[in-house]
């Protein structure tokens, strides 16, 4: 019997550079994000409060940047919390998304919908629309 150790890597496991190319995706389909004092500032709000929302599902956030920190896409603060958001991530979690898969798909452009992303239609004050997709995504 061989007793070397097995250096094989998994069929599933990803590279560095497939993460990093991952990250890279999410990043250009975001635009910009806020770190946490940023989102504060924004919001006109102290960061314990920022931190509160974050706790309570209403705004959400990723480890992004050099060195990484929690940040939050603007497009979910400004120009203020979008309420739609927990619903929202809540179905989309439902059919088996992650976080980041989740924010992939809100910022992905669809050219069926009149205001061009998910998370544009949901500040356009369309949830019924979205949700009814997310929904779909688990079918």
């Amino acid at each position: 019997m061989d007793s070397s150790p097995d250096t094989s890597v998994a069929p599933d496991a990803a590279s560095p550079d497939d993460a990093a190319a991952a990250d890279a995706g999410l990043d250009a389909l975001v635009g910009q994000w806020l770190p946490l004092p940023d989102v504060a500032e924004l919001l006109g709000i102290d960061i314990s409060r920022v931190r509160r929302l974050l706790d309570d599902g209403v705004i959400v956030a990723l480890r992004r940047g050099h060195p990484k920190v929690l940040s939050v896409p603007r497009a979910l603060v400004d120009p203020g919390p979008l309420p739609e958001l927990r619903g929202t991530l809540t179905v989309l979690q439902d059919a088996g998304y992650d976080l980041e898969d989740a924010l992939r798909w809100l910022f992905t452009r669809d050219d069926t919908l009149g205001d061009g992303t998910p998370v544009a239609t949901l500040r356009a004050g369309h949830k019924t629309e979205i949700r009814r997709r997310a929904q779909a995504l688990a079918f």
